[in-house]
């Protein structure tokens, strides 16, 4: 045993994250603390006066000097929190963030009254929008699609954390759908970022989240056009198309569904203010 007990650990390791100028040091902290010791909230709560055995000790600190070195929590605890739902994630995959949940809401809303809808998430990572969704949407038949095998394996690992029937598959966004392909809704937060634009990320998204899934070509559009043309035969009359995308592309995502014939075509803000979500329906 060490000669530190959790409270005392937990302190040092906030400390340092502080010291840092880590975002939330006090959340990371008990994170990584209960990340090393294999144990609950609960748990890390009852046991906060015992001593901490060494091989505890030596694995937060691996955690801590990864997260000082600009590693984001997310990549080193291996899951995250999305729509008030536990996510597992690697490396093939970006982390799940709160303005994505713009999105979910925005799709729940839509779906009421459809009934045992059919969703396909196009670009899933993780598989965060569609699980949410289905979770929140009685009877939804789910669909899961990525062309990375290490996003795939989350997206099954996550349908099956989170009690969500779904199927997962490998499908290219950027190619035309199978014929037979029919979906009630289809959600997609598709690569966005300006190819030139990915060098000036900062370091955690640069040199730690998947390049893949980031890369929206010289213009960040790439995507768009490409599911918006290709796969708007795959949405059955009536229904929606809803995309993320990052500040100041909503105006030209509107175009784009626009020009491909959607209808109703919305704006939706997220929590900041910014226009995030672009919903447009067959």
């Amino acid at each position: 045993m060490s000669s530190l007990n959790y409270s005392e650990l937990y302190r040092q390791i906030r400390d340092a994250l502080t010291a840092a100028a880590i975002t939330s040091p006090e959340l990371e902290a008990r994170l990584i603390v209960e990340k090393a010791s294999v144990k609950t909230r609960a748990e890390y709560i009852r046991d906060n006066a015992e001593l901490v055995p060494i091989e505890v000790v030596e694995a937060v600190k691996d955690f801590t000097k990864r997260r000082l070195s600009g590693e984001p929590a997310a990549y080193i605890l291996g899951e995250w929190e999305f729509y008030s739902l536990p996510f597992f994630l690697n490396r093939d995959t970006l982390i799940p963030r709160a303005d994505s949940e713009t999105l979910v809401m925005q799709a729940i809303e839509l779906l009421h009254g459809t009934s045992s809808p059919r969703v396909l998430d196009l670009c899933a990572g993780t598989g965060c929008l569609g699980i949410a969704v289905a979770k929140n949407v009685p009877d939804t038949a789910l669909t899961l699609t990525d062309i990375s095998d290490g996003a795939l394996e989350m997206c099954r690992k996550n349908a099956a954390r989170n009690g969500v029937d779904a199927a997962v598959t490998t499908l290219d966004a950027l190619e035309s759908p199978p014929e037979d392909a029919q979906y009630n809704m289809i959600l997609c937060n598709p690569p966005y970022i300006n190819t030139e634009d990915i060098k000036t990320l900062d370091k955690s998204v640069r040199d730690f989240e998947p390049h893949l899934a980031l890369d929206g070509g010289v213009d960040g559009m790439r995507f768009y056009h490409a599911v918006a043309a290709k796969w708007k035969n795959a949405i059955v009359a009536g229904g929606h198309l809803l995309f993320e995308c990052g500040i100041n592309q909503a105006e030209e995502v509107r175009k784009i569904l626009a020009h491909e014939g959607f209808s109703d075509i919305t704006q939706v803000k997220d929590t900041a203010g910014i226009p995030r979500v672009v919903t447009g329906r067959k």
